[in-house]
């Protein structure tokens, strides 16, 4: 079994800025309000013209760049989305045909926020086994598309964005240490699309209903998140035989300030080992740990053999946690 790291990282952001600000002459809420209940102060909006396809695409022309790995020698490419393009074909076709990854195979993932460590973890079991040598994961959503701009619980956590990472055989000791994902879909209803698929499908009822818009019990997905993150990250690092001592980064999935400091507060973390960018994306649910990875690369903060804890939680409901030695010089 061959060990399997991250090779390179790439993320891609809308333009357009829409802030707190906006976001008062909108509905009934505050700067004050929402920074104080999630920590978000602005989040990007992809354009008219800008679909999840167009953001991929970026984000993994940048990751490819950065791995040194040509689109033609990326033998699987995987996209977790909840906003495809559209139902079928996968979003990952349309990104493969862009990039000239004709080699490829593709197929979309469903996992809302947990997709990209769904995606991960599925694409390393393909590099491990020796299937495939390298794979492109992709997380992006165009949230902005399914959100009810009149809701103000639920319209002030989203954003747009995308971010990429390609995975490929790495030195002995270094990449993929563990994984750990769950599932519970008991509690489905918390945090769903209603109508679009072949139990509401699209009809003047639905959409008078505001039926195609995102629905949210934010009380209990707030709990849900709290509980699953500490969980999954200490499963995870049982896995891998280490302990919350050795972690040198945390990236965690950026959905809310006050669960991301829960999380530093079980882990007995401080603040510069934990990456934390929503107070300018906010939630971009698949696309925020990519894109938070991606922002800690750049910026130099990960340096070859630092141990990483990527974790996250979602729609479904879902939940994940790996940790990997950083394999990048």
């Amino acid at each position: 079994m061959r060990p399997v790291g991250i090779l390179g990282t790439g993320a891609f952001l809308p333009e357009q800025v829409m802030t707190n600000a906006d976001l008062e002459k909108m509905v009934d809420t505050s700067d004050e309000w929402i920074v104080s209940r999630t920590g978000i102060r602005e989040r990007r909006i992809a354009g008219p013209d800008e679909a999840s396809s167009d953001l991929a695409v970026k984000a993994a022309e940048q990751a490819l760049r950065h791995a040194g790995i040509s689109a033609d020698e990326i033998d699987l490419i995987i996209v977790a989305t909840v906003t495809p393009d559209m139902s079928f074909p996968a979003t990952a076709c349309l990104v493969q045909d862009r990039l000239g990854a004709s080699k490829a195979a593709t197929f979309d993932l469903s996992a809302a926020c947990t997709g990209f460590l769904y995606g991960v973890t599925t694409a390393a079991q393909f590099i491990t086994t020796g299937v495939y040598n390298y794979a492109l994961v992709i997380g992006v959503e165009c949230l902005s598309r399914i959100v009810d701009w009149t809701d103000r619980n639920t319209c002030v956590l989203f954003g747009d964005g995308a971010g990429a990472a390609v995975l490929g055989p790495v030195g002995e000791g270094y990449g993929f240490l563990s994984f750990e994902l769950g599932g519970d879909g008991s509690g489905a209803e918390l945090l769903k699309l209603p109508a679009g698929g072949s139990r509401l499908p699209v009809s003047e009822e639905t959409l008078n209903q505001r039926l195609h818009t995102l629905s949210m019990s934010g009380r209990e997905v707030f709990k849900f998140a709290v509980r699953v993150i500490g969980a999954s990250t200490e499963e995870a690092l049982k896995k891998a035989g280490l302990s919350k001592e050795d972690i040198d980064f945390l990236i965690p999935h950026q959905a809310n300030i006050r669960i991301i400091e829960s999380a530093i507060k079980r882990f007995g973390l401080t603040e510069d080992k934990v990456v934390i960018n929503l107070d300018r994306y906010g939630n971009m649910s698949s696309a925020s740990i990519p894109v938070a990875l991606d922002e800690a690369v750049k910026q130099g903060r990960i340096k070859k053999g630092d141990i990483l804890v990527l974790c996250g939680f979602g729609g479904g409901l879902t939940w994940g946690a790996t940790v990997l030695k950083w394999s990048i010089d």
